[in-house]
């Protein structure tokens, strides 16, 4: 067997993302977007209860990410790609704990996007739905609210993975200050899925079904610097300080794996060499 060149940082993507998969993923991404924004498109109630629309979303999200990751594993994943998933999803669903409740310090997320960097897109989004449903299972946090983590979760490696191209101190200092920007994206979105049903109808912040969208968003923009800016503030630090302090670490320790593993690299072999006859 030949030897093979080595592996670049370009073509370190450990799952790869075909045409096909990534049409999916882009009519995921509008799917993932309505159930997120449901509270501007259906009034609760309106299908038949009012916690219908986010059960209803919520099931479609699980629906849309089976197929998302079906379609990426459909000859775009091997053995070792899906041996390093199964070892980070682990890694992640063990830290979450450890922040998760204090101050909105979230440790989970640092892995994501420096894992969804290095291995590429398709890895960060299937990672970024593994991690959260191990983490749900290990901490009993398995409800409603569950698939639309996921789905934040994978967008934000998703997201990681398509960043521009940058090295040494740039590039760590571009994914710290994605990582916190993330984290703010994370709160907003995960917010849209309870807010109708979390305050006081009577009150300026609350959810009022019939109001003009203008409104209806300058509402919604209150409610989350009310009540999640702060949560939000402390995930987005964490992100930064971690990715910064453990940031290039990490990657050496990542690239050195994927080099290791050489994911995309054919094989070859070569034809036997026959001995002449003396």
């Amino acid at each position: 067997m030949t030897e093979l060149p080595p592996l670049t940082e370009r073509s370190a993507g450990a799952i790869r993302i075909g045409p096909r998969a990534g049409i999916v993923i882009a009519l995921a991404a509008f799917l993932g977007l309505v159930a997120f924004f449901w509270p501007f498109l259906v009034a609760p109630g309106k299908l038949g209860a009012d916690y219908a629309p986010p059960l209803i979303f919520g099931v479609l999200l699980v629906l849309v990410l089976c197929v998302v990751i079906s379609e990426i594993s459909e000859g775009g994943i091997n053995s070792k790609a899906l041996a390093m998933l199964g070892v980070l999803s682990a890694v992640n669903a063990a830290l979450r704990p450890l922040g998760a409740g204090t101050a909105g310090i979230e440790t989970v997320f640092f892995v994501l996007v420096l894992a969804g960097r290095v291995y590429g897109p398709g890895f960060g989004f299937t990672l970024g739905c593994t991690s959260l449903f191990a983490s749900a299972l290990i901490t009993g946090g398995v409800g409603p609210w569950m698939p639309y983590q996921m789905f934040g979760c994978a967008f934000v490696g998703m997201l990681a993975g398509l960043l521009p191209r940058a090295t040494g101190r740039r590039e760590v200092m571009m994914l710290a200050v994605y990582g916190s920007l993330s984290g703010y994206l994370f709160g907003f979105l995960l917010n849209l899925s309870f807010w109708p049903f979390s305050v006081d109808p009577n009150s300026s912040i609350a959810y009022l079904p019939g109001l003009p969208f203008t409104e209806q968003w300058q509402r919604y923009l209150a409610f989350d610097v009310a009540t999640s800016l702060g949560w939000d503030t402390g995930r987005a630090v964490t992100n930064f300080l971690c990715i910064t302090l453990a940031g290039p670490a990490v990657l050496t320790t990542f690239r050195r794996a994927a080099r290791k593993a050489r994911f995309r690299a054919p094989v070859r072999f070569a034809a036997p060499k026959t001995e002449e006859a003396g």
